[in-house]
């Protein structure tokens, strides 16, 4: 038997649909094209290459699987998870914009907004004429959203906004944020709304978040909002309590197991190539024992990853997915994504660490990517209610 160098070890390729087989190769040209030779750049700048978001918007990839009446692409959930796998393949970030810009705005906007704010804003998004961000971390409540301390409250036909939110994706670039604020003056989760503010809106100030160590070519911000007037007509009128922003963050949780693996893809293929060609003690480093052992455990763990999104994708498009399966996926795959990065990264050695080759910054990033959109714990958590039908987040 000869090499075996692509990293679908289990023939997934041939459960794909043409369609869904296109949709990656196309996105995958893409990134090779226009993300690669740029990216070691702006991480090492700690700049987002905005120069690919109109091409983004002339992929179709911005809210994909919405309609498009909404002048989105209507693509199925394994295609949108796919697109996610080699946009993360290129770069964590550039993936993160997308999540954003899709699950995050485009979605709720769809899911949970007026017929007037979708054919307001969808077009405009699926396009990149405009650029979202999603509003529920605050600097004091991350895994406990119900914490929150931003508040709205009515007066006349306005809301009045105060608060402050952090870790906003994408929040420097935005031309709308979605924003989620208890209302009035209860601390009932259930008066939990989402609303639209809009770039401009007097005592809304957004500042970029410098000084990081992951996620480097990602734009990162704190929102801040000071009386904002923001009109009833902005307010999602279909969206009550935690249920809504913890719906998008599914979503976006759905496209982050792919994009995980893509991650993962990238190391993989790294860590093997440079084996290959490396001379330890007079034959290639891919030749001695512990190597072996190292690719082995890579290709197995994301061969598991692939299957696990993969039938993730199909319930989805059935209409079968729960939460508590998205959880899986996201954990799993991202742990082990970041697993293969660090094990990728022994293989290359001292050259590892260079942003020539890669794998250092998707080692970095996955760190975030951890992280963020519910740490492993929570995820966990999650997946023990499951099983025991016991909340146990406190």
């Amino acid at each position: 038997m000869g090499k075996f160098e692509s990293p679908d070890f289990y023939a997934i390729d041939a459960l794909l649909s043409e369609d869904d087989r296109n949709v990656r190769d196309t996105v995958r040209g893409f990134v090779d094209d226009n993300v690669m030779p740029v990216i070691e750049k702006h991480y090492e700048a700690g700049t987002f290459p905005t120069e690919i978001i109109p091409k983004l918007g002339e992929l179709g990839v911005l809210g994909a699987t919405l309609p498009e009446e909404y002048g989105c692409a209507g693509m199925n959930n394994v295609a949108y998870g796919l697109i996610n796998q080699e946009l993360e393949r290129g770069d964590s970030g550039v993936r993160s914009f997308s999540s954003v810009q899709s699950a995050l705005v485009m979605y709720p906007i769809y899911a949970y907004g007026s017929e007037e704010q979708k054919k307001k804003w969808l077009p405009k998004l699926a396009s990149a004429r405009a650029i979202g961000c999603f509003g529920l971390t605050e600097p004091d409540y991350g895994s406990n959203p119900a914490g929150m301390i931003t508040r709205a409250v009515k007066d006349g036909k306005d809301w009045v906004l105060n608060g402050a939110k952090m870790w906003i994706t994408n929040g420097n670039m935005s031309d709308v944020a979605v924003v989620w604020a208890k209302t009035g003056n209860s601390d009932d989760p259930k008066s939990i709304r989402g609303f639209l503010v809009e770039k401009g809106m007097p005592g809304y100030d957004v500042r970029e978040q410098k000084h990081k160590a992951s996620l480097r070519a990602s734009v990162t911000s704190e929102l801040f909002f000071a009386d904002v007037r923001v009109p009833e007509e902005n307010m999602f009128p279909k969206a009550e309590g935690l249920k809504g922003p913890l719906g998008c963050l599914t979503q976006a949780r759905y496209g982050i197991s792919w994009g995980a693996i893509g991650a993962g893809m990238a190391c993989y293929d790294l860590a093997r190539q440079y084996a290959a060609e490396r001379i330890v003690f007079g034959k290639p480093l891919a030749g001695h024992q512990t190597t072996q052992h190292k690719l082995a455990h890579m290709l197995t763990e994301l061969t598991k990853a692939q299957l696990l999104s993969w039938r993730l994708g199909k319930l989805k498009d059935e209409g079968k997915m729960t939460h508590f399966q998205v959880s899986m996926a996201k954990m799993n795959n991202v742990a082990i994504a970041l697993d293969i990065a660090r094990v990728a990264r022994e293989i290359l050695g001292a050259n590892g660490i260079s942003l020539e080759y890669h794998v250092i910054r998707h080692m970095c990033n996955l760190e975030s990517v951890k992280t963020y959109e519910g740490t492993n714990d929570i995820h966990s958590l999650a997946l023990g209610q499951a099983i025991t039908g016991i909340p146990a987040y406190s």
